[in-house]
């Protein structure tokens, strides 16, 4: 039955009151019984409709109500004291004692139940609740006034034949059956029948509100709804709003339907008053809509809602992270999607980084199981920056939440990746890349090296010199056109020759043997060249493998020592150390001058559980070392890896850029957690091939991000000049 306003209660109330003034004038002859034993029937029934379905509990009753029905009773049981009568049986001596009972267990009940509502112990909380129930069952006003009522008509009126039929039809008709309720939904629900028009249908009752801005629908039997639909359904500020039709949440006395509330006030007055069901929807009842019956605003509103939306805005939101209650699963929705949601008016675009199934207890001990999203803020889109601006808030629970659609999107000139599907680019600062280190963090195969390579040429063409510290060869083919090969196999060969002697020099002075001073005496005169302003070479390729340098580790004796060759990481400490003296000449620099590339870094900078040796040790301290101090010259680095766990982590924790590809092992996950966070880290064992999480100072995105890569031939394409550069003046910025 629909539930009836609080008027048409009142209205109700007085009809019903007519009736039983009727009922008395024909039972005693008097509309209005003496307040007496006789008369108890006459006010326990204008108490029953009073207190009852019609206007102060007409829903359902609180312990606290219950108290108060009772009392009243137990006081009219106590004026009416047989006990002191020597004019009635034992019988009624009998019904009075089982009607006090009554309403003293009553009393008890909720007693207990507002005694023990607060109780941390088991024992008590089942004692409260089973008291709370009965009190709500058996203390409503009906039932505990019925009681009294029954008690009057038997024992003051069962000698009087026409007293007790025509008291007992009172109360039937009135308490008991109420008429006057059923026939007003039944002219409620055929007024709803025959009063619409056009393309609207009744679809069912309002039977909630999730505040704000969705509600729920009982559908009738024969109705049939799609998600998108259009409904007129009652707000729950009490006026006619338009409604979009969701999901399905549950089947207790008919099928539930949640719809979402459009925000066209004006638009919902037109069409309910075109279809004529205004006081219908008033009233909780919903009526399907067609496109056509409904102003153009609303319907592209709607067209959005059916195409876009993803679901609402769940409880636990806050200001940086998004929960998404999903309402359909015929979207393409994946890890790294962006999705749109309305705060303060701005529409702000979350990443959605991971999904959680739900379950929920609906009613009838039915159960419904969703997935829930969860997403990351990004910002709001800046059209002329063309970057994210914060948002320093969240949205409202509720909220539509439109999935961006997805498209091909190519690779731009100016972007080192896009969010996944969308055209929204992921930017990169040259200059803060080095300046602040950057890191590539990622297993075999997942793309590092294409990565670093075009980070390379985005920080040749900033004009930025880059010295390449590879172990492969691969950057001497890829960057090629860059750098004349004959000119530096020339100069590689100089360095080359350098080392080898030493393994004879032996010198009293153990310092003074091998060829160490003058391999790096070689490698400053080198770099001093390149890094010179009027040089316009941009990329210098070394391999700390292919350089024989001697150490002298041992005193002379008989004109001999004992000598070793450099490591790797030994020779790249001169490398580096050799870099930032020639820097340190040229003076301080606000910006960035030269990057130095440590590919396969794990080889070449190692952590001290990962060294071949002690000396290695020392070597990687002084490539930190170097590193910390260049920044005031100009002088930074990019770190890559499969092997985080084996980088060393003084210069690992130097880098404020980092790209994080697909990683399995624990240190690497934990170290990448610190940057990204665990709800990011989580998310990097499952990242496809060419995806990452970036996150840093350079990026052009304030938290961090999900990226789809460039793919390295779209790159070339739009970031070379169609005529490759020359090897002597590079690229142009």
């Amino acid at each position: 039955m629909t539930p009836i306003g609080q008027r048409g209660r009142l209205v109700i109330l007085l009809l019903y009151l007519l009736g039983l003034i009727a009922a008395s004038w024909f039972a005693v002859g008097s509309p209005i019984p003496p307040v007496t034993e006789r008369g108890i029937w006459f006010y326990s029934a204008l108490a029953a409709l009073l207190l009852g379905n019609l206007l102060v509990t007409p829903f359902f009753t609180k312990p606290a109500d219950a108290i108060s029905y009772g009392v009243t009773a137990l006081i009219t049981m106590l004026a009416a004291n047989v006990w002191g009568s020597a004019a009635v049986s034992g019988f009624d001596r009998f019904t009075w004692s089982i009607a006090t009972m009554y309403v003293g267990l009553v009393l008890l009940a909720a007693i207990i139940a507002i005694a023990a509502r607060d109780s941390a112990r088991p024992f008590w909380q089942k004692v409260d609740r089973s008291c709370f129930i009965f009190a709500d069952s058996l203390g409503a006003p009906r039932a505990v006034f019925s009681i009294i009522f029954f008690f009057a008509l038997i024992t003051y009126h069962r000698t009087a034949p026409r007293e007790y039929i025509t008291i007992t039809l009172a109360w039937a008709v009135f308490v008991g059956l109420r008429p006057l309720e059923g026939a007003a939904d039944l002219l409620r629900r055929w007024r709803a029948e025959w009063a619409s028009k056009g393309g609207s249908a009744r679809l069912g009752l309002v039977v909630g509100h999730e505040v704000p801005g969705v509600v729920l629908v009982r559908e009738d039997g024969a109705a049939a709804v799609g998600f998108g639909d259009l409904l007129l359904a009652r707000t729950e500020m009490g006026s006619v709003g338009i409604a979009v039709a969701l999901d399905h949440v549950g089947f207790a006395d008919g099928c539930w339907l949640r719809a979402f509330h459009l925000s066209h006030p004006q638009a919902a007055e037109q069409a309910a008053a075109q279809a004529g069901v205004n006081r219908a929807v008033l009233d909780g009842m919903v009526f399907l809509l067609a496109d056509r019956d409904v102003a153009a605003p609303a319907v592209r509103d709607a067209d959005d809602v059916k195409q876009r939306m993803l679901g609402l805005v769940a409880p636990d939101t806050t200001v940086g992270h998004l929960r998404v209650e999903l309402v359909r699963s015929d979207l393409s929705l994946r890890q790294g999607s962006l999705v749109e949601v309305s705060v303060s008016s701005k529409a702000v675009l979350y990443q959605i980084i991971e999904g959680i199934t739900h379950e929920e207890i609906l009613q009838q001990k039915n159960t419904r199981g969703y997935v829930r999203a969860e997403g990351r803020k990004v910002g709001c889109w800046n059209e002329g920056l063309q970057n994210f601006d914060p948002v320093p808030w969240l949205p409202e629970p509720n909220q539509a939440v439109l999935l961006i659609s997805e498209h091909t999107c190519t690779a731009e000139r100016e972007a080192v990746g896009h969010f996944p599907g969308t055209s929204y680019p992921v930017r990169i600062d040259p200059h803060l890349l080095v300046t602040h280190n950057t890191a590539i963090l990622g297993i075999l195969g997942v793309g590092k090296s294409f990565l670093a390579l075009e980070l390379v040429e985005r920080m040749i063409a900033a004009g930025i010199k880059v010295i390449c510290l590879d172990l492969t060869d691969q950057y001497a083919n890829e960057l090629a056109p860059f750098f004349d090969a004959t000119a530096e196999r020339t100069s590689l060969d100089e360095l080359a020759v350098v080392g080898p002697p030493g393994k004879t020099n032996c010198k009293q002075n153990v310092e003074e043997g091998g060829s160490i001073r003058e391999f790096t005496a070689k490698v400053t005169e080198q770099l001093t060249a390149f890094l010179s302003a009027d040089d316009q070479r941009k990329v210098k390729i070394l391999n700390p493998v292919r350089f024989e340098v001697w150490q002298q580790v041992g005193r002379l004796y008989s004109g001999q020592a004992s000598m070793a060759t450099l490591t790797p990481p030994e020779v790249t400490r001169i490398i580096t150390e050799a870099t930032l003296s020639v820097l340190q000449s040229q003076g301080l620099a606000d910006r960035a001058r030269c990057c130095i590339v440590y590919e396969e870094a794990h080889a070449i900078i190692p952590e001290w559980n990962a060294v071949a040796s002690e000396g290695d040790k020392t070597a990687t301290n002084g490539t930190a070392k170097a590193i910390l101090q260049g920044r005031k010259f100009g002088l930074g680095c990019l770190v890559v890896t499969q092997r985080t766990a084996n980088v060393t982590k003084s210069i690992l924790n130097q880098c404020n850029t980092v790209f994080g590809l697909r990683v399995y092992d624990a240190t690497g996950m934990e170290f990448l957690k610190n940057y990204f966070g665990e709800d990011f880290s989580g998310v990097l064992s499952t990242l496809e091939d060419r995806h990452a999480v970036v996150f840093g100072r350079a990026s052009s995105c304030r938290d961090p991000v999900l990226v789809r890569l460039n793919d390295r031939d779209q790159f070339l394409r739009s970031f070379r000049p169609p005529t490759p550069p020359s090897a002597e003046g590079g690229v142009s910025a």
